[in-house]
């Protein structure tokens, strides 16, 4: 799957992956009012409002990015209803020709983990049946737990073309209370990016990265730069972009020369442009997939300006 994606960003000429993080501040009033004259104000209306907003998003942008990462709490919140949105809107990406990251960062051992990973990435046996339940082609897990957390995903990863990204050095702003101590004379987000790189070469693909990549926050542009000299085949989730406060000088160092190592995510930026100043003036709340294609226009040229 990681050459499937690497291919996807080479053709769209844009390492820029969205994520579908939605929440109902963000969705346009007539798509409320349509979802609750037919479910009323219930987790089930909220859920099939998330659903509709997914898919005009998804319509306007499927053509300029390589894949989508919906972030499985904000659809978990709702109750089934929510994972029913979840996983219809993973399907409807997957048809538009979509690579799809679950963005679940999930961190468990034995049966647990493989649990997970069975229904994630894998097949759920019932009796004699097989079923495939989530179908991301990529997850995001925890390594806190440390290779115990991670064996478990592998044989699924081989088996049906997956992938996985690990969390080694987050965006947000305390990550560094745990994430920069120091263990033995090096930063624990070095020893895990050190970890991760050597898990990788288990599943290495053809284009020379490995179907394990890691998290590593575009907030942060000096550890990126240091995790790309340490994992030179391991290809970077980039979050943090827009919102966050990150940049696109600041995750330069996260590619390597050939544009390629990297793909950056970008969520509210992207799914909630049209309640922005910027494009407020351009388009109505109704247009709000439309200020999405044109974010994703805007982010692009940003990106390919750093990186070429």
């Amino acid at each position: 799957m990681i050459d499937t994606l690497i291919q996807k960003i080479e053709a769209t000429k844009n390492p820029t992956v969205v994520g579908l993080d939605p929440r109902l501040s963000y969705i346009p009033s007539i798509i409320k009012e349509e979802a609750y004259d037919l479910w009323g104000k219930t987790t089930k209306g909220a859920a099939e409002a998330f659903y509709t907003f997914n898919t005009r998003i998804i319509d306007e942008i499927a053509d300029l990015v390589p894949a989508v990462k919906p972030q499985i709490a904000m659809y978990e919140q709702y109750g089934a209803a929510g994972i029913e949105s979840y996983i219809k809107t993973i399907l409807y990406a997957k048809q538009k020709g979509l690579v799809v990251i679950g963005d679940i960062k999930r961190s468990d051992i034995a049966s647990t983990a493989e649990a997970y990973s069975d229904g994630h990435i894998g097949r759920v046996v019932v009796e004699e049946e097989q079923y495939e339940v989530y179908s991301e082609d990529f997850i995001t897990l925890n390594p806190y737990l440390g290779y115990d957390s991670i064996a478990p995903y592998i044989d699924n990863c081989k088996k049906y073309d997956r992938g996985m990204f690990i969390l080694v050095k987050t965006s947000n702003p305390n990550s560094g209370e745990i994430q920069d101590l120091d263990v033995g004379g090096e930063a624990l987000y070095e020893r895990v990016g050190k970890l991760v790189h050597g898990w990788g070469e288990k599943l290495m693909g053809s284009r020379g990265y490995s179907a394990i990549g890691a998290v590593v926050g575009a907030t942060h542009p000096e550890q990126g730069k240091k995790l790309r000299a340490l994992m030179p085949h391991t290809y970077f989730l980039v979050p943090g972009y827009g919102a966050q406060g990150g940049v696109a000088k600041d995750l330069a160092a996260c590619f390597h020369k050939d544009g390629l190592g990297a793909i950056v995510n970008s969520s509210r930026g992207i799914i909630a442009a049209h309640q922005m100043p910027r494009y407020k003036a351009q388009f109505t709340e109704n247009e709000h997939g439309q200020a999405s294609r044109q974010a994703v226009l805007d982010m692009r040229a940003d990106l390919q300006e750093v990186i070429g």
